[in-house]
């Protein structure tokens, strides 16, 4: 079977990036089974470190993707798609992995978020000047 995919730098961002927050979508329900915490964080400090991370990339990813799928439908060139779109998994990785692996050093946090921002500020000038040139 064929499959035409007219946005492929967005359809292989949210295949990954989608993995990534299934993935720490399971962590979060392993934890409230292992806590047996229903609703909220218990006042767990790890439980809530979880929360946020999911929670994090649930407020960020879609945005991002919603540009990136945008620029690509307005003819934004491929290959700058690509290197934002490597930016934004690479980001998202490391804020998941200070989120999910315990000891893990806060500059994780900060370079995954600040990754993250960097590309949907690219996201945006990349949309916008696609949309007027």
């Amino acid at each position: 079977m064929e499959h035409n995919i007219s946005l492929p730098v967005t359809s292989v961002t949210a295949l990954l990036l989608g993995a990534l927050i299934l993935w720490l979508t399971l962590k979060v329900v392993k934890m409230r089974r292992l806590h047996k915490v229903v609703l909220g964080d218990n006042d767990n400090r790890d439980m809530a470190k979880a929360i946020r991370g999911h929670a994090n990339a649930v407020e960020t990813i879609p945005m991002s993707l919603i540009l990136m799928g945008l620029s690509e439908l307005a003819g934004a060139w491929t290959s700058w798609l690509a290197l934002l779109a490597c930016g934004l998994i690479i980001g998202r990785g490391l804020h998941a992995r200070y989120f999910t692996a315990p000891g893990t050093h806060f500059k994780f946090r900060y370079y995954g978020m600040l990754t993250t921002v960097i590309v949907q500020v690219n996201l945006l000038l990349t949309l916008g000047l696609t949309l007027i040139l």
